[in-house]
């Protein structure tokens, strides 16, 4: 019943601007009329109401080669935190920061409601006629666990070698490349059981009936997390800006909290921008393409993977070893004294040292090839299995 006066709102909001006229009093009685379980007046206005066409994505066309492009990161942030480090270490990128805690500042969105959302919405909003080339949305944090970890966790570092090809390519790009979590599928909407990791969970269906009333329910929705992406003009330009005014005002509306109003979003970017319940591309794809960090395919980023997985056990073992020999020197010049087959600690710890920094040399230089065949844009398009012209960028 609800979602019905939501869809009738909804589309009446599309229909007056597309026409030019004010939402009519029939609208508002209609939704009335619903809510109060009368639905006949409803149904007879949402039938005369016109649908817009469904939105179908193309795929970008990137500049010639060496051409520059325009971008804009939008940052939401508390009034607290420091934020200094994106003008300092990226001087030459505009930057759009919204202090949601402060409404004195220049630029805020109209409530602190939503997380990352209602700041990313209304930029969209108050910039859809002069947008960048490119809108890269971030957090506030400069190294935060959700950055990717072949950048050392560092936003820097990812806004510095995102791929402007690949987010005109892609539309809508997700800065996150290791699925976990998120990946290859998260969030049930058919299930009500309460989940402490995924607290959204149990209120999708619903929310999900409010946001996208003519769209079936999706069986999961999955996509790497933590609501950090990139746009192109034409992507944010191929859906109707009343969309987006809507999508904000359900945030404002909706009784959900700040939390959990803005933890739905965080699995629903991709079907905003891409028409998809599931955005999962592969890891070394991801990496290589979206970033230049092309490990030569994905058997060989598996091999790198596997070979930084085996120095943490190495590195556990040796914390472990040196806080037993610091605690008990005198069993240590026991062990060193005896005659046994156990190795003293001193060759241990050499042994164990060596091995971990063996493999971090090891790790260091297929990084630096990594790093170096992304430059190359004929291997970078070969590795990711797109075609590439002579004339083309990165």
């Amino acid at each position: 019943m609800f979602a019905i006066a939501g869809l009738v709102i909804f589309l009446a909001f599309l229909h007056s601007r597309e026409n030019k006229i004010p939402i009519g009093r029939s609208v508002l009685d209609a939704t009335a009329n619903i809510s109060a379980g009368s639905s006949d007046h409803g149904q007879k206005l949402l039938s005369s109401l016109a649908l817009s066409e469904p939105l179908v994505f193309q795929p970008g066309v990137p500049k010639p080669s060496g051409t520059a492009y325009s971008r804009v990161i939008v940052l939401p942030c508390l009034k607290e935190d420091e934020v200094a480090w994106i003008k300092e270490e990226i001087p030459n990128v505009e930057i759009a920061v919204y202090v949601v805690s402060d409404s004195t500042t220049p630029l805020h969105p109209p409530k602190n409601k939503g997380h990352e959302v209602m700041v990313y919405l209304t930029y969209i909003i108050d910039n859809y006629a002069h947008l960048p080339d490119i809108t890269i949305f971030m957090h506030a944090h400069r190294w935060t666990h959700h950055n990717n970890d072949f950048l050392d966790n560092d936003a820097v570092q990812m806004i510095s070698k995102l791929s402007n090809d690949h987010v005109i390519r892609e539309g809508y790009f997700n800065m996150r490349c290791r699925w976990d979590p998120g990946c290859p599928e998260w969030l049930n909407p058919a299930n009500l059981q309460a989940s402490l990791e995924k607290q959204e969970e149990v209120v999708l269906s619903k929310c999900w009936r409010e946001l996208f009333p003519l769209d079936p329910l999706p069986r999961f929705l999955a996509q790497a997390c933590c609501a950090q992406f990139a746009l192109s003009k034409e992507r944010i330009l191929s859906i109707p800006l009343s969309r987006f005014v809507f999508y904000r005002n359900w945030i404002l509306l909706t009784p959900l909290s700040d939390y959990m109003s803005g933890r739905i979003w965080e699995y629903s970017w991709q079907y905003i921008f891409k028409g998809g319940h599931s955005n999962c591309p592969a890891e070394h794809i991801c990496y290589c393409d979206g970033f230049g960090i092309c490990f030569g395919g994905e058997a060989q980023y598996k091999a790198f993977l596997q070979l930084q997985n085996q120095i943490e056990p190495l590195e556990t073992e040796l914390s472990i070893l040196k806080a037993r020999e610091k605690s008990d020197k005198k069993a240590s010049q026991q062990r060193m004294m005896n005659n046994s087959a156990s190795m003293p600690f001193s060759v241990l710890y050499l042994h164990l040292d060596g091995q971990i920094q063996a493999m971090k040399k090891e790790l260091r230089s297929r990084t630096v090839d990594a790093l170096e065949r992304g430059q190359d844009a004929r291997q970078r398009a070969e590795e990711c299995g797109r075609s590439w012209e002579q004339e083309d960028g990165l």
